[in-house]
């Protein structure tokens, strides 16, 4: 038996793309200079293994958003605390006291600063239902004393709710009485009051239990230290090389994520303290309270500044009812939010990421779409670390290639 004279089928999941044999099939004349041949290998099972392993992956990342996002937020902000911690323990304070100084002055810190913008914050809730009325009669007013379309199909919606309420159980009908438009809109255009309140009281109290694990755990990881890159490097084996890059993927994502979010707290105060004087120059109310807004919106990298803008522009257009004062408050806004994430940010985070932009920009759609207002937030920081793992590990040079500048 020679197994030389035999041949081997080709494997069902090997295909073989020729452009000469393309051409030749459809009747098509080879082109002069073209005659050589492009093999494409596609592994059709690894390929379709890959795509059920990512939607699956996608899917567990979106289904866990509650348990990854508090351990992200901790583990980002233990990476920005740690140089504190060490700093302390060089002169000779127990990492426990200084892990437990360390919580209770950034919680002392938060706390002093909402003390002092309370009642910014309070004047601004308890101003919502005015700057609500005020919006619905200027739009009313602009669109030359008809109603809005919405408050139109408020209206509609609560004539034909209050029809079906009046069928009786014999099947007869009672008068319905037609709803205008400003009636549809007093009565709440069908939106219950207590639903609003039950909705934000759960959303209180989910926000209240995750900003308690996200502290305990920043506390937790301040008092471990280097337990967990210990443990990490003793878990990749015996091999020294592989122990010696371990050691250097975690140092790298120690420096990037510590770089990156010094530079956020860097920008991010920055821009705060100057919208803080721009808003109080202008004369827009609680101009502090909303410059703490604009400074935790700017977290978010393209979507932040709009947000801001729009946002302040509404307030002063409330309260002024000037188009020029609108105008001086949302160029004022965006002149700033330009200047710090342009200039500040992008130099800084060239000098520590070298990210690509468009890479930046996409990742921030997909983590967007992924957990919302979070997955912007936490979105750059991840791609940070995926680059830093992308550049040490073999096998994912592409995407490091992709990520890079």
């Amino acid at each position: 038996m020679k197994l030389a004279d035999q041949t081997l089928p080709p494997a069902a999941d090997e295909i073989v793309v020729s452009v000469a044999a393309v051409a030749a099939q459809d009747g098509a004349p080879a082109m002069p200079g073209h005659s050589f041949k492009f093999p494409l290998h596609v592994n059709a099972r690894g390929m379709a293994i890959g795509i059920v392993a990512t939607v699956a992956f996608v899917w567990a990342l979106q289904w866990s958003e509650k348990f990854l996002v508090p351990l992200l937020l901790g583990v980002f902000i233990a990476y920005t605390l740690s140089p504190v911690v060490q700093w302390l323990e060089r002169w000779h304070i127990k990492r426990a006291i200084g892990a437990t100084l360390v919580t209770v002055a950034i919680l002392a810190g938060l706390g002093a600063v909402l003390y002092r913008v309370q009642g910014e914050i309070v004047n601004i809730v308890d101003e919502l239902p005015k700057i609500t009325q005020k919006m619905t009669k200027l739009l009313t007013d602009g669109n030359g004393g008809q109603f809005s379309t919405i408050q139109q199909m408020q209206a509609a919606a609560s004539e034909f709710e209050r029809a079906t309420a009046n069928v009786g159980a014999d099947g007869t009908r009672a008068t319905v009485r037609k709803i205008t438009p400003a009636a549809a809109a007093a009565a709440g255009g069908g939106i219950k009051v207590m639903d609003w309140v039950l909705a934000g009281s759960v959303g209180l109290a989910t926000f209240v239990s995750q900003a308690t694990m996200v502290v305990f755990l920043v506390f937790f990881l301040l008092l471990a230290g280097d337990t967990f890159k210990r443990k990490l490097v003793k878990l990749t084996g015996p091999s020294l090389t592989r122990k010696k890059v371990t050691v250097h993927i975690l140092d790298d994502i120690n420096t990037s994520i510590q770089a990156y979010m010094f530079m956020l707290l860097v920008t991010n105060s920055l821009l705060a303290l100057l919208m803080w004087l721009a808003l109080s120059a202008i004369g827009l109310e609680n101009a502090g309270a909303w410059a703490i807004f604009a400074g935790l919106m700017h977290i978010m990298p393209y979507f932040g500044p709009l947000l801001i803008t729009a946002a302040i522009g509404m307030v002063a257009f409330m309260q002024f009812e000037q188009l020029r004062m609108v105008l001086l408050v949302a160029g004022a806004s965006l002149a700033i939010a330009t200047l710090v994430g342009t200039v500040v940010a992008t130099w800084m985070t060239g000098r520590i990421a070298r990210m690509n932009p468009a890479a930046v920009f996409v990742s921030l759609l997909f983590w967007g779409w992924l957990w919302g207002v979070w997955g912007l937030l936490l979105g750059v920081p991840v791609v940070v670390i995926l680059k830093v793992v992308a550049e040490r590990v073999e096998g994912m040079e592409v995407v490091a290639e992709l990520l890079g500048e």
